[in-house]
C-alpha cells in the first residue's frame, strides 16, 4: 500500500492510498479500479472500503481508495449534495490513468459514492465501465443527488447496479423504474434480504469483490 496526495481543480488536496498487487493480472485485464465513498457529511471516509480493495488487490487489480474533500485527510469542504466532488473524482481517475498507465478504470462507488461517481464516468475518457453498491434512487435521497441521475442513466458505458432487496434509500421497483431509461449496457445484481448499511459492512467485501471482478472480466478488451 502505498499513500499519496492528489490535488483536484479547485486545489483542494486528496488522500490517496494505492493498494498494489502481489502478482498483477494479465495486461489485458489490466483495469485499475477507484473506489468512491459513502456520504462525507454522515462521516464517510475511505477506510470503509479497506477491505474491498485489499480484496480486489489479492485478486491482482490495483485498487484507489480516497478521501474526498471534507473527509479523512482532505482539505475543502463537503458539498451537502456532492457536486464539488464530482471534481475530486475526476482528479483521482485522471491521476490513475496518468500516473499508474492501467489499460482502463473502472468507478465503483457506495452509497452517496455511486451518484458522485455516475457523475464522473463520462468526464474520464479511460473510465471504461460503473459500479453502483446501494446507489440511493428513492424519494428522499433524490432531493440530495437527483442532480446526478441523468449523468450515469445517459452514460454508454457499461454498469451494474448492485442493491439489497430490503434498501432503505430505494426500493427494487424505483431503482427498476430508474434503470428502465438507461442507455447502454445495464446489469443487477440483488442480494436478497440486505438492507443500505449493511451492503456497505465487511460481511459483504468479499461477494462486492467477486462481483466487481466478474464485471472486469466481462468488459470488452
Amino acid at each position: 500500500m502505498e499513500w499519496t496526495t492528489v490535488e483536484a481543480a479547485d486545489g483542494a488536496k486528496l488522500s490517496v492510498r494505492l493498494f498494489k498487487p502481489a502478482a498483477p493480472v494479465e495486461e489485458a485485464d489490466d483495469v485499475a479500479v477507484v473506489l468512491v465513498h459513502p456520504y462525507t457529511i454522515l462521516g464517510g471516509v475511505q477506510g470503509l472500503l479497506r477491505g474491498m480493495a485489499q480484496g480486489l488487490a489479492q485478486r491482482g487489480y490495483r485498487a484507489v481508495t480516497f478521501d474526498m474533500r471534507g473527509a479523512g485527510r482532505s482539505t475543502g469542504r463537503a458539498s451537502l449534495t456532492g457536486s464539488s466532488e464530482v471534481e475530486d473524482v475526476v482528479a483521482v481517475c485522471r491521476w490513475v490513468a496518468d500516473t499508474l498507465k492501467p489499460r482502463a478504470v473502472l468507478l465503483v462507488g457506495s452509497s452517496a459514492g455511486a451518484p458522485i461517481a455516475g457523475s464522473a464516468v463520462d468526464k474520464v475518457d479511460q473510465v471504461v465501465g460503473y459500479v453502483s453498491i446501494g446507489y440511493p434512487f428513492g424519494l428522499m435521497a433524490s432531493i440530495l443527488f437527483g442532480r446526478h441521475h441523468d449523468a450515469i442513466l445517459k452514460s454508454e458505458k457499461p454498469k451494474l447496479f448492485i442493491m439489497g432487496t430490503k434498501d432503505g434509500f430505494t426500493s427494487v421497483k424505483q431503482l427498476q423504474n430508474k434503470l428502465k431509461s438507461a442507455a447502454g449496457r445495464v446489469d443487477t445484481h440483488l442480494i436478497e434480504g440486505a438492507s443500505h448499511f449493511q451492503m456497505e459492512g465487511p460481511a459483504f467485501d468479499a461477494q462486492m469483490v467477486d462481483l466487481i471482478v466478474n464485471f472486469i472480466k466481462s468488459l470488452p478488451k
